[in-house]
């Protein structure tokens, strides 16, 4: 499946985007807002066992994002489990030779457009460490809400830090 919004395609990874996504992926500035799953550096290796094994993940949503025809990030919906089914977490990464572009924004909302028709959830959430504002302008820009301020619950490069978590509601 293909989601077309002018110049933003979302579209399933290919395996031959695995030396692509390295190139993208390998930047510490990309690891340090992701979680510690996300290897840094980034490998070969890496990039395709992520493409073979988590794009195949039951309710597991994972897109390559293109931009003008190149591939340039990811972008995913992770739909919940038992009572949380209806929900999903987003989550997203561009290359940094793509930031500032508003790729990221089109993108969410692509995916978020796709997660309530699609999937028939009715929530989308997701958590940004509090060192990252430009994801949390991209949320605010796509309509989501801040619902609180997890303090000190994210343990990440040997530091504490707050996790603001966002949601969006069909």
């Amino acid at each position: 499946m293909e989601i077309v919004n002018g110049e933003i395609k979302l579209r399933p990874l290919r395996k031959s985007d695995a030396g692509r996504l390295v190139k993208l992926a390998d930047n510490k500035k990309i690891a340090k807002n992701l979680r510690d799953g996300f290897p840094n550096p980034y490998t070969n290796s890496d990039a395709v066992n992520f493409i073979e094994n988590v794009c195949t993940r039951e309710g597991f949503f994972v897109f390559g994002i293109e931009f003008n025809g190149e591939y340039c990030g990811n972008i995913s919906l992770v739909v919940g489990a038992d009572v949380y089914r209806k929900s999903a977490e987003i989550g997203y990464f561009i290359g940094e030779e793509y930031w500032g572009r508003g790729i990221a924004g089109k993108a969410v909302k692509l995916i978020c457009e796709f997660g309530f028709s699609e999937l028939d959830i009715v929530r989308i959430h997701t958590g940004v460490y509090e060192y990252n504002p430009a994801s949390m302008k991209v949320l605010e820009k796509c309509g989501f809400n801040k619902e609180g301020v997890l303090r000190k619950s994210v343990f990440k490069n040997n530091e504490y830090w707050d996790e603001h978590r966002y949601a969006l509601l069909k």
